[in-house]
């Protein structure tokens, strides 16, 4: 468990995580979303690539070469620490607003889930390729999240 918080531990670092979860990799929009310093952001992006949970991805920025953090299979391991973290919030704590909540969808047969792995509706593994999460202050559908393979959520 140590090991394990040793890089996931800072809560920070999850917020980074669960951006790129969301599909947002670039710097400025983590940035702004999570309301959050240059060297906070700088510091946990550089920790979540040495650690081998994010990588960086080059793209263009309109005559520029920007860098984006996409996941790696390891960092996609990660998710049902992320949804049992969500999960348990939702269970045990208050929400700041009634807006305020997140849950976690089995898109494969569109119930939300309780458990962090595996479906309670229908009992499938959960993945990132099969999982959405609903963040409410976000946006009013689900979002499908970011994998290894593809990248690319649809929030920014």
């Amino acid at each position: 468990m140590a090991r394990g918080l040793d890089i996931l531990g800072d809560p920070w670092t999850i917020l980074v995580l669960g951006e790129v979860f969301f599909g947002n990799g670039r710097f400025d929009a983590m940035k702004s979303r999570l309301e959050v310093a240059d060297s906070v952001l700088t510091k946990r992006l550089a920790g979540l690539v040495e650690s081998g949970l994010l990588t960086k991805r080059a793209y263009d920025d309109g005559g520029r070469t920007r860098s984006e953090y996409v996941l790696t299979e390891k960092g996609e391991d990660a998710l049902p620490v992320l949804n049992a973290v969500t999960i348990w919030a939702e269970k045990h704590l208050p929400a700041p607003s009634e807006q305020a909540h997140m849950y976690v969808i089995h898109t494969g047969c569109g119930r939300r889930t309780s458990s962090a792995d595996t479906c309670t509706g229908c009992g499938e593994q959960l993945t990132a390729a099969n999982t959405s999460w609903h963040s409410q202050t976000r946006t009013p559908s689900p979002v499908e999240l970011a994998t290894a393979a593809s990248p690319k959520g649809t929030a920014a």
